[in-house]
C-alpha cells in the first residue's frame, strides 16, 4: 500500500500541472450540465417552503434539570412521541396547574392542546382551542405563539366541518380579514406610531415576509378552501387584487394556496398575477404554480408568457413550468422558443435543456434534427449534452459521429467524447477503436481521460497498453496518471513494471 501512494505520487509530479488543467475542464463539464437540475430543485424546495401552515415540531428536549417540572415535562414528552394523546394531554396539564411558576408552563398550555388535537374528538378540540386561547392571553410571549395560531386555524377548521358555528365564524372572519387593506392599513398606521416613538420599525420587504398576522390570515384561508372553496375563492381574488404595501407578503403567500386548487378559476387567477401584479417574486411564483395545475388552459397561458414576457426571470420560470407540465403541448412551446433567434442565447439554452430531460426517443431525434442549424457554440453544447441525456443506442452513435466528426471545433469534439463516456453502457470496444481512429493528441488526451472515468476492468486494460506502447510521451504521461487514481489491485504491479524500466 505504502510503495503504491508513492508511486501516484512519482507520477503525479511527472504529469505536472496539466492534469490539474484537465480535471478541472471535466469538472466544469460537469458543474455546468447540472448547475441548471441544482437550481431547479432548490427553487422548487424554495417554492414549497413558502406554504402558510407551519408543521407543529415535536416538544423540544427538556432543558433545565433543576426546574421542579422538569421530570413531568419529561414524561409528557415522551408520551406524546410515543403517541399515548390522553396521557400526554394529562401530564402536560399538571405542569401548569401543579407549578404555575414552571419555565415549562408557558408552552405546556400548546402540548396539551396539540396532544388533544392529535386525539381528534370534539370535546377534546374544544379544550384544546380554550387552552390555546388562555395561552394567549396569559403568556403573549410563549415560544409556541406563533404555531399555536397555526393549530387554533386547524382546530377552527375540524369544528367547523362538523358544524360548530363559533368556529366557522372565527375561520369566515380571519379570511375576510385577509382581504381587508384598511384593516392593514390602519394596522401600518400604529406600526409607524410606534417606530417613530421607539426609533423600531418592520421592513415588509423581499425578506420579511414570516409575518405572523399575514400568517394567521393565511392560515384562515387554508381552513376556508378546506371547508368551502366556492366561499374562498373570491375572498383570495380580492387579496390578490389588492395592491397596498401591507399585501405584498400576503400576496406571495396566497398564490400558492390558489395553486393547491385546479380548474379553471384558480388557472385565471394565477395568469392574472404573472400579467398584472407589480410584485416580481408573486409574478414568478404564479408561473411556477401554473406549471403544476396540469390542465390544458394552464400550457396555453404559459406559451403566452413564455412568447410575450420581457422579463428574463419570469420566461426562465414559464420554461421550467412547461418542463414539468408533461403535455405534448407544453414540449412544442419549448421547440419553438429554443429556435427563436431573437430570444436571449440563454433562456433558449435553457429549453434545450428541459426537453434533454424530458426523455423520450422523440426529443432526441429533434435535438439532432436543429444541430446543424445552430451557429451558437453555447447551444451546441446543450444540444450535446441534452442528447446524451435521452440514451439510447441513437443518442450514442450521434455522439460518436460529432466526436469523429473533424470539421467540428475541438472543444465540441471533446464534449461529445466525454458525455458519450458519461452514458450508460455505452460500448467500450467503440471508445477503443476511437483511440487509433484519432491521430491528433487532443483527442486522444481526451479519450485517456475519459477511459479513466469508467468502472470495467476493460478500461484499466486500455490504459494499460496506452502507458507500455503509446510513442506520445505526453500521453503516456497521461495514462500512468490516470492508473495511479485506480483502486484496481492490477495496477501497483504495472506502474512498478513500466517505472523500473530504464
Amino acid at each position: 500500500m505504502r510503495y503504491h501512494t508513492m508511486t501516484a505520487v512519482l507520477v503525479a509530479a511527472l504529469v505536472g500541472p496539466a492534469n490539474g488543467q484537465q480535471r478541472s475542464r471535466a469538472l466544469t463539464f460537469q458543474v455546468d450540465a447540472l448547475t441548471q437540475q441544482a437550481l431547479a430543485i432548490a427553487d422548487y424546495g424554495r417554492q414549497l417552503a413558502s406554504q402558510v401552515t407551519r408543521a407543529t415540531a415535536a416538544p423540544p428536549q427538556g432543558w433545565n434539570a433543576e426546574d421542579p417540572a422538569d421530570s413531568l415535562y419529561r414524561a409528557a414528552r415522551n408520551a406524546l412521541n410515543r403517541r399515548s394523546y390522553t396521557q400526554a394531554a394529562y401530564l402536560f396539564s399538571q405542569i401548569y396547574s401543579q407549578h404555575p411558576k414552571s419555565a415549562y408552563t408557558p408552552d405546556a398550555y400548546y402540548w396539551e392542546a396539540y396532544a388533544r388535537y392529535l386525539n381528534g374528538s370534539s370535546d377534546n378540540l374544544e379544550k384544546a382551542r380554550d387552552l390555546l386561547t388562555k395561552q394567549r392571553q396569559s403568556f403573549p410571549a410563549a415560544k409556541t405563539q406563533d404555531d399555536a395560531q397555526d393549530l387554533i386555524a386547524r382546530i377552527n377548521t375540524r369544528l367547523a366541518r362538523g358544524g360548530d358555528a363559533k368556529a366557522t365564524a372565527e375561520v369566515v372572519a380571519m379570511a375576510e380579514a385577509a382581504a381587508d387593506s384598511r384593516a392593514d392599513a390602519r394596522s401600518a398606521r400604529s406600526e409607524s406610531r410606534a417606530a417613530r416613538a421607539t426609533g423600531v420599525g418592520r421592513s415588509r420587504g423581499r425578506d420579511a415576509c414570516s409575518d405572523d398576522d399575514d400568517d394567521d390570515k393565511m392560515a384562515a384561508l387554508n381552513a376556508l378552501l378546506q371547508m368551502d372553496e366556492d366561499r374562498a375563492l373570491p375572498i383570495l381574488k380580492k387579496v390578490m387584487a389588492r395592491r397596498d404595501e401591507a399585501s405584498v407578503c400576503l400576496r406571495r403567500k396566497a398564490v400558492f394556496l390558489i395553486s393547491q386548487h385546479s380548474g379553471a378559476d384558480a388557472e385565471s387567477m394565477l395568469l392574472s398575477a404573472v400579467r398584472q401584479d407589480p410584485d416580481g417574486e408573486v409574478r414568478q411564483q404564479a408561473v411556477f404554480w401554473l406549471g403544476q395545475t396540469g390542465g390544458e388552459h394552464a400550457a396555453t397561458a404559459l406559451d403566452s408568457i413564455l412568447r410575450s414576457s420581457t422579463d428574463p426571470e419570469v420566461q426562465e420560470k414559464a420554461i421550467f413550468a412547461l418542463s414539468q407540465h408533461g403535455s405534448s403541448k407544453a414540449m412544442q412551446s419549448l421547440r419553438d422558443f429554443a429556435m427563436k433567434k431573437s430570444a436571449p442565447s440563454e433562456l433558449r439554452q435553457n429549453a434545450i435543456f428541459w426537453i434533454g430531460q424530458s426523455k423520450g426517443a422523440e426529443n432526441v431525434t429533434w435535438l439532432k434534427s436543429i444541430y446543424q442549424t445552430v451557429d451558437d457554440e453555447e447551444l451546441k453544447d446543450k444540444i450535446i449534452f441534452s442528447v446524451s441525456q435521452g440514451g439510447g443506442r441513437e443518442a450514442k452513435q450521434w455522439l460518436l459521429e460529432v466526436a469523429g466528426n473533424q470539421s467540428e471545433d475541438i472543444e465540441v469534439r471533446k464534449k461529445a467524447l466525454f458525455w458519450l463516456g458519461q452514458t450508460g453502457g455505452s460500448s467500450l470496444p467503440e471508445l477503443f477503436a476511437l483511440y487509433d481512429r484519432f491521430t491528433d493528441r487532443e483527442m486522444r488526451d481526451q479519450l485517456i481521460f475519459v477511459y479513466s472515468q469508467r468502472n470495467e476492468k476493460a478500461a484499466v486494460d486500455k490504459l494499460v497498453s496506452i502507458a507500455k506502447t503509446e510513442k506520445d510521451r505526453e500521453l503516456r504521461k497521461k495514462a500512468l496518471f490516470w492508473l495511479s487514481q485506480s483502486k484496481d489491485p492490477r495496477v501497483v504491479e504495472v506502474l512498478e513494471e513500466i517505472l523500473s524500466k530504464p
